[in-house]
């Protein structure tokens, strides 16, 4: 269903999930990118300064900074028609307001991945208006090789942003953290590193496979009186890591829904 694909941009993150579609087997030339900066992109694929004069695409990933939706979309808006679905990866950009900027297109879809993609490994926040279920099969089955693609109700999309799409920073800071507390208290900078790193990644792969919940795991390692225990005492005093991550997630969120105020239209 979703034949070709026009990415308007192609940053970090679309040119991620490109890179994962590739990867997954997708021909190069279901694809064409309009972007000002890039010089060349992987298989082939054209690279366009100006977007296409009557070209007919099935989906158009908008993949630009929410900021520049107002001057895009005039340019767009053409091109999205009754056959196209949007595919927004702009942070904070509401569905109703998709649909004021592109009133043809058959249907919009806010996208929140992470980098991830280009691995296959990313958690994808889906949220749309005018699909039906075949549509929304569909588009599970385009972007089932980037990772693990959820439907959440849009209410839930400041949230499931703050986790899902800028949670691989705060994982990022953790292990910095993690390396960082090694190294002050004796290891050499790139030994910590390189064990933090080692670390997380094997507990992750583990936490994933698991039939336990991650809490679960974590007391499965703590002996009574053991080291580990002493260690997640300190995690576990009046709850401290919960009430960080807490804070962190809801500071995430606030700014997703302040962008998605300042992206609407005016009256």
């Amino acid at each position: 269903m979703f034949n070709s694909i026009l990415l308007v941009g192609c940053g970090n993150m679309a040119g991620a999930m490109l890179d994962g579609w590739l990867a997954a087997g997708y021909k190069p030339d279901r694809f064409t990118i309009i972007d000002p900066v890039r010089e060349s992109a992987p298989g082939g694929i054209p690279v366009l300064r100006e977007l296409p004069v009557g070209g007919a695409f099935d989906a158009i990933l908008l993949g630009v900074k929410p900021q520049n939706l107002p001057e895009i979309a005039g340019q767009v808006e053409p091109l999205a028609g009754p056959q196209a679905t949007i595919l927004s990866l702009l942070a904070g950009v509401e569905l109703a307001t998709l649909q004021q900027r592109f009133p043809r297109a058959a249907s919009v879809v806010r996208l929140m991945p992470n980098l991830a993609v280009a691995l296959g490994k990313a958690p994808i926040a889906l949220a749309q208006s005018g699909m039906d279920e075949r549509e929304k099969a569909a588009l599970v089955d385009l972007l089932q090789p980037l990772g693990l693609p959820q439907w959440v109700g849009e209410g839930e999309f400041d949230l499931v942003t703050a986790l899902a799409g800028s949670g691989p920073a705060f994982v990022y800071r953790f292990i910095d953290a993690l390396s960082s507390a090694a190294a002050r208290l004796g290891l050499p900078e790139q030994q910590a590193r390189a064990l933090a790193l080692a670390m997380v990644d094997g507990a992750a792969a583990l936490a994933a496979q698991s039939d336990h919940a991650p809490g679960k795991l974590a007391e499965m390692v703590a002996s009574k009186g053991g080291v580990t225990r002493a260690g997640l005492d300190v995690l576990d005093d009046s709850d401290a890591l919960v009430r960080l991550m807490t804070d962190t997630l809801s500071a995430a969120r606030e700014r997703s829904a302040e962008m998605a105020r300042e992206a609407r239209p005016p009256d």
